[in-house]
């Protein structure tokens, strides 16, 4: 026993009644000190947007909230009309809560830590995130207030989808608290990022350039560096970002002897049917996401079409190529459940542009077939060779669709033109006005793809960094032998601690009772008019009852359960021969 210890190193301590409520008490008041000192309501949310609407002769209509909260709303201001958006915070918010969070609850045992710590994270990112974009882009100089409305808290969703798909390559292997420290850095370095995309190379990312209040040519005035990019969905900026950023941290935190966890690496029936419901969630709102933060009018209109058209396509091909793989040609869950997203992950930077729907049909043939060629070839080859352990698989559904969506979106870009535009429509979509006024379209899209390399770039190297802050051993993170598993975290109900056991105890006592039989007189052993006893048959029979309540009906199952009662299995004929007065065998 004490070799065996030796060998699998010292044991991890999982408790956490110290650190978890210290850093979620210490951080939530941060937070509101910040809040308190910084956040206050823009111009459409504060109580005087009355009187700011009767002088600019605006109706409550003009709001930005009735454009980005709901789906649909009905309004009746002087006469009745009905906006209706394709997008808008409500979709978003149900993606990162709900889509997330239920796709993540696939392994068998870590359901509460899948969809718990999302909903944790995502709750704490959103509030930090509201204060970092907000110091990048909307603090006003005057005043040093940051001016919040729905925008922002659009942005504030995007800014946690970074962390949380970078949760999805440290899914089962991290602790809560380690967690948070993700998403901290996480947060940190996406609107560092973003604040370098969009202001230090001037991309025109999701709606925000105009809100950006420190412009470099005040800073450093013979800088001329820009970039005036575009990224309606996110395929740079989230995606790829985050998904290179937990991979990063993942291959940092390479644990040798995970294999003494691989009974729970996996699914079951009921934990894959959660996780097809995140992924239908996400399915149906990823339109909304795309282009929740697009300009008003074609631009909006034109993400919708086209991340809707995508995610169509890269169904079929996902559950082609799914099939094909299969020696039997049956379909993998896990390929329904994450490829077929792709399509809208590469659709991002190319949502708004003028990619016609037959190019979104390809873009989404095109990702359906990589991301399902990544889960069944490119994982397997990563872990072996790289030491790079990817639980749900981000680098194929993130980190490497949202890196094609950036160079397609360069792609698109560099061959726009005012045929196919118009003039005023290039200057729209592009912002080509004042200096960017002559500008190229073959230098727009290398700009694209510069920017897509600042995102590989940030993910890589910030992961790398914040993984290495997370191998210091104070975070409870699970050992080896016990990762993917809620047990470690989580108050669980005692009947999911029961499985096969009732059954052993069955036999057990049917045993004793063979056993007690065997001592009785042999006049009384025949005072029934049942057959004569024979111990071993009646395991064999009390077992099989056991296992057609529990519903083990395949061969397999059977096999494996009557395997663990010393000689009870002679084959499957002879076992059921054994039953043949009761059970019909085909």
């Amino acid at each position: 026993m004490g070799n065996c210890c030796e060998r699998l190193g010292p044991q991890k301590n999982t408790y956490i009644r110290v650190s978890l409520p210290a850093v979620c008490f210490v951080w939530q008041i941060a937070m509101i000190v910040l809040f308190g000192v910084f956040i206050r309501y823009d111009k459409e949310s504060d109580s005087h947007w009355v009187e700011y609407k009767h002088k600019n002769n605006l109706t409550d209509i003009d709001n930005d909230f009735y454009f980005r909260y709901p789906s649909k709303i009905g309004c009746y201001i002087t006469t009745p009309s009905y906006v209706s958006t394709p997008a808008g915070f409500q979709d978003v918010h149900v993606m990162i809560f709900v889509g997330f969070g239920f796709l993540m609850t696939f392994l068998k045992r870590y359901s509460y830590g899948g969809v718990g710590f999302n909903f944790l994270i995502a709750s704490f990112g959103l509030q930090w995130a509201l204060l970092m974009q907000g110091w990048f882009h909307s603090l006003d100089p005057e005043t040093g207030k940051i001016y919040i409305g729905v925008e922002n808290i659009i942005n504030a969703d995007f800014c946690c989808a970074g962390s949380l798909i970078a949760f999805g390559a440290l899914l089962g292997k991290v602790s809560p608290v380690q967690l948070m420290v993700v998403t901290l850095f996480g947060v940190t370095l996406f609107a560092v990022e973003e604040y370098i995309i969009l202001e230090l190379l001037h991309v025109s990312l999701i709606g925000q350039s105009d809100q950006i209040s420190f412009p470099l040519e005040r800073v450093f005035p013979d800088v001329s560096l820009t970039l005036q990019c575009r990224d309606a969905g996110g395929s740079m900026v989230i995606h790829c970002f985050g998904g290179y950023y937990g991979l990063a941290i993942s291959w940092v935190l390479y644990r040798p002897n995970l294999h003494q966890s691989k009974q729970l690496h996996g699914s079951n029936y009921h934990s894959d049917l959660f996780a097809m419901i995140g992924t239908l969630f996400l399915w149906m709102y990823w339109p909304s996401f795309n282009s929740a933060i697009a300009d008003h009018g074609d631009g909006q209109h034109r993400a919708f079409i086209n991340t809707y058209i995508a995610l169509a396509s890269s169904v079929l091909t996902a559950v082609a190529l799914s099939s094909m793989f299969h020696k039997r040609g049956k379909l993998d869950m896990v390929h329904i459940q994450n490829a077929t997203l792709a399509g809208a992950v590469a659709m991002g930077t190319a949502a708004e542009f003028m990619i016609t729907p037959y190019g979104s049909l390809i873009v989404g043939f095109c990702m359906g077939i990589i991301s399902t060629f990544g889960y069944v070839f490119v994982s397997p080859f990563l872990e072996k060779t790289l030491k790079l352990q990817d639980t749900c698989g981000v680098h194929n559904l993130h980190a490497v669709p949202g890196m094609l969506g950036g160079f397609i979106g360069a792609i698109v870009a560099a061959t726009a033109n005012e045929e196919v535009y118009g003039k005023e429509g290039l200057i729209n979509v592009f912002d080509k006005e004042g200096k960017y006024a002559n500008r190229g379209m073959g230098t727009q899209g290398g700009y694209q793809a510069a920017g897509t390399c600042v995102s590989i770039a940030f993910g890589l190297v910030g992961g790398a960094i914040v993984g290495f802050i997370l191998k210091f051993p104070i975070w409870g993170d699970p050992a080896d032998d016990h990762c993917f598993d809620d047990e470690a975290y989580w108050e669980l109900p005692e009947e999911e601690e029961e499985t096969l056991p009732p059954v052993l105890e069955y036999n057990n006592h049917m045993i004793h009772k063979g056993q007690d039989m065997d001592l009785m007189p042999e006049e009384s052993k025949h005072t029934s008019p049942r057959r004569s006893y024979d111990p071993g048959e009646s395991v064999c029979e009390t077992t099989w009852s056991a296992i057609v309540l529990l519903g083990l009906d395949s061969s397999e199952k059977l096999q494996k359960a009557c395997n663990q009662i010393k000689g009870c299995w002679e084959g499957e004929e002879g076992f059921l021969r054994t039953r043949k007065d009761v059970v019909e065998v085909p």
